[in-house]
């Protein structure tokens, strides 16, 4: 009996633990399921019914945890935000790493399965004012800005960094590159080794013989080099053939409004979460008259990538005769006229590259073409800008990777904190080693 009363009170003391350890793991669960859903499909075109079937739950079962989706998107963020800052304050701490931190922290990353997709597509996402994670993922920008600009100092005053370094400058630069890294990796992962990246980046800061250069690899930014003289495409454009148009001029002026509304939703909302009805309606149309310009989103889609990339090219065309040096010391003007003009543009393109980072999305396709072409049109302006320099030794297909991804990521914090971040003037300090 009094053997039946114990193991009876031990069951009732280890009952809370068991509660607590089931309710974690099914917290677990509908987390897991929501970032796959989120990453697939985008945050706005998934409800809370699509992460309680994929999580294998009720729609009560997973309100139970998350009464609702905005909070359970938090909950997301807040995730690998955790993670990323308990890194730093063991590195910000005695015996850490230092500039290291930033390469072990990538690895790390790398590491996790579904991090970088997750992180990519929501950082995208987020980018508008609409978004609920809008705030976080400023928030988390500038944090991370700071407690990087310790590292970089701390290294300044160690002697492992010249002390004519910008710490605040570089800390943008290398969180920008980045982020852009973090982009072209999803599209195309085996000529991108982030790691490797950020290391050898490092490096070059540090200067030849410099207490703390690693030996890391250069990482797989292999690219083939085009002709010297060839556009810029890494924000301009590689827009997918388009018809000309024709038709009367009501006709076009319709389409027109179509893509311009269509661009506007696309940036707030994402592609998988606007609906052809919501299109037709911002458009002031029916939507039986928004599929007779369009016959489908898809095509829709198209059309507002040409009209973005079109747009950007007629005002910010480059001299044909330009060399490879003064392409690049022109960019940073590009990077202001866009900024200055076409801020709705960039945001389109931030939120779009993020979502098509899925293998599945419609656009997917044109966007892997982008950075493809667009890495071998950089390599090749670098490898002239190098003979222009007297043949200069440079890698020229990783200054084109670094380049692009640091640009992308720049545009990204940009849209987060325009007051902090100025695109053309981090450019401009970045190329000058260049364009001297």
């Amino acid at each position: 009996m009094q053997q039946a009363i114990t193991a009876d009170a031990a069951a009732r003391a280890t009952a809370p633990a068991n509660r607590a350890a089931a309710t974690a793991r099914t917290r677990a669960n509908i987390l897991a399921a929501a970032s796959r859903l989120f990453v697939e499909r985008g945050f706005g075109a998934v409800s809370m019914r699509d992460i309680a079937a994929e999580a294998g739950l009720s729609h009560p079962g997973v309100i139970r945890h998350f009464p609702s989706k905005d909070e359970l998107l938090e909950a997301v963020v807040a995730d690998f935000t955790a993670r990323t800052e308990a890194e730093l304050e063991v590195q910000l701490g005695p015996g850490g790493d230092g500039l290291r931190t930033f390469g072990e922290v990538a690895r790390r990353n790398a590491a996790i399965d579904g991090y970088l997709p997750l992180f990519t597509t929501l950082a995208g996402e987020a980018t508008s004012a609409a978004h609920p994670a809008h705030a976080q993922f400023r928030e988390r920008h500038a944090e991370l800005r700071a407690r990087s600009s310790e590292l970089f100092r701390a290294a300044i005053d160690a002697g492992e960094l010249p002390p004519t370094i910008d710490a605040v400058g570089e800390t943008i630069r290398l969180a920008a590159a980045w982020d852009g890294l973090q982009l072209i990796s999803l599209y195309l992962p085996d000529r991108v080794d982030i790691p490797a990246m950020l290391d050898r980046h490092l490096d070059r800061l540090r200067g030849p013989g410099a207490p703390g250069r690693s030996t890391a690899a250069t990482g797989r930014a292999a690219a083939s080099v085009a002709s010297p003289s060839a556009p810029h495409a890494g924000t301009f454009g590689l827009a997918p053939d388009a018809e000309p148009e024709t038709g009367y001029a009501p006709g076009r002026a319709r389409r027109a409004q179509i893509v311009a509304d269509a661009s506007a939703l696309f940036a707030r909302r994402g592609f998988h979460a606007t609906s052809l009805r919501e299109i037709a309606e911002q458009a002031g149309i029916g939507k039986s008259t928004l599929l007779h310009h369009f016959s489908s989103k898809d095509e829709l889609l198209s059309a507002v990538i040409a009209h973005r990339d079109s747009t950007i090219d007629e005002r910010i065309a480059f001299d044909a005769d330009a060399s490879p040096t003064g392409y690049l010391r022109d960019i940073p003007r590009h990077a202001r006229l866009n900024a200055e003009h076409e801020a709705g543009l960039i945001e389109v393109y931030a939120v779009l590259s993020a979502e098509a980072a899925a293998a599945s999305h419609p656009a997917h396709a044109y966007f892997l073409r982008r950075f493809e072409s667009a890495i071998a049109q950089f390599t090749g302006l670098f490898a002239g800008a190098a003979e222009e320099r007297g043949g200069d030794p440079v890698d020229a297909a990783f200054e084109a990777v670094w380049l692009i991804a640091m640009w992308d990521g720049l545009q990204l914090q940009w849209l987060y904190d325009p007051e902090t971040v100025d695109v053309g003037d981090h450019l401009e300090a970045h190329l000058a080693r260049f364009t001297r």
